[in-house]
């Protein structure tokens, strides 16, 4: 009773926090503070050992891993997700802004297990057979690890492409408003002095925003592509991983579950993405259309199956 009291408040405090870091890492795209993206760092700290806390508790009172349901699955996602966050923020102290990507991964799967799951499906239960074994424990974790990268570099080439697009119309309109207002008024003294200063300002500004857009455009490229590469291998991993523990559990490494073809649907779509960055030298656009896809093709994967509750996967994750 003691460790299930100390779970929810532990889960409380957790998505406390994690909803601030959010709030404040979106506050630094907007607003340049001193020590707010610092401290946003710091409250993902909190939040990571917090959530870290809660599993301990969770795998101490139920005396298995907490990978065997939903909810558990959705807490080690955000968990990882704060990981990630943290070894990209030690890895690259300057590009903080990754938090308005980690951060909001990590609070809305946190969000969903703790408030969005009913109460009989947060409780811990009895591992079934299939489930007692090491090959298990290390598949979900290795996949759930590469669940939260994938995710994250793909939510980058999301952000990648709407950046992109916000260019690209800025670009346009700004073309047409020169074209008309030299077609219209072709005269020179038609055309004023004011009106001249007024055309270098806006070109001034319209030339330093884009800049910077352009720039963010290259970090996120640059850090969707180093994201997504580990969690390909992660995900590389995980699947060979299940492959020999369904062959423990059923006699045979593969077998066309939905949940399975998913996963190498998934693998194969990634798998395009690292091709055309390593052997094509694609950047940009293209590449992130594929992480673009991918990032569906995952909570396909993840959550689409089980909520049929179709195939050998379906057990555990949606029973109560």
């Amino acid at each position: 009773m003691i460790f299930i009291t100390l779970e929810h408040i532990l889960a409380h405090i957790s998505f406390s926090l994690i909803l601030v870091v959010t709030l404040i890492y979106w506050g630094t795209l907007v607003y340049r503070i001193e020590g707010l993206s610092s401290s946003g760092g710091k409250g993902m700290i909190v939040t990571f050992l917090c959530t870290t806390g809660l599993l301990i508790t969770r795998w101490l009172y139920s005396g298995h891993l907490p990978l065997s349901n939903l909810y558990e699955s959705f807490m080690f996602l955000s968990w990882s997700s704060s990981v990630l966050h943290i070894v990209l923020e030690v890895w690259n102290r300057d590009d903080r802004w990754l938090g308005a990507i980690t951060a909001p991964s990590a609070m809305l799967t946190h969000g969903f297990a703790t408030l969005g799951l009913p109460e009989e499906m947060q409780r811990s239960g009895m591992l079934v057979p299939a489930l007692q074994s090491h090959w298990s424990m290390m598949h979900v974790s290795m996949i759930l690890f590469s669940y939260a990268t994938l995710l994250c570099g793909s939510l980058a080439s999301i952000a990648l492409l709407v950046i992109m697009s916000g260019v690209n119309r800025q670009v346009l309109f700004g073309a047409m408003d020169n074209f008309f207002s030299r077609s219209i008024l072709p005269n020179e003294k038609f055309y004023s002095h004011e009106k001249q200063k007024s055309d270098l300002q806006y070109t001034f500004d319209f030339s330093s925003t884009n800049y910077r857009k352009c720039q963010l455009i290259k970090q996120l490229d640059h850090w969707s592509y180093r994201a997504i590469g580990p969690g390909f291998s992660l995900s590389t991993i995980g699947t060979l991983s299940g492959a020999i523990w369904a062959n423990e559990a059923w006699g045979s490494y593969w077998s066309w579950d939905p949940k399975e073809t998913w996963a190498l649907i998934t693998w194969t779509i990634f798998a395009i993405y690292l091709h055309t960055r390593m052997n094509k030298g694609w950047q940009g656009e293209e590449p992130a259309i594929v992480a673009s896809l991918g990032f569906s093709i995952v909570w396909i994967r993840y959550l689409g199956v089980d909520l049929l509750g179709i195939g050998l996967h379906s057990y555990g994750w949606l029973e109560p």
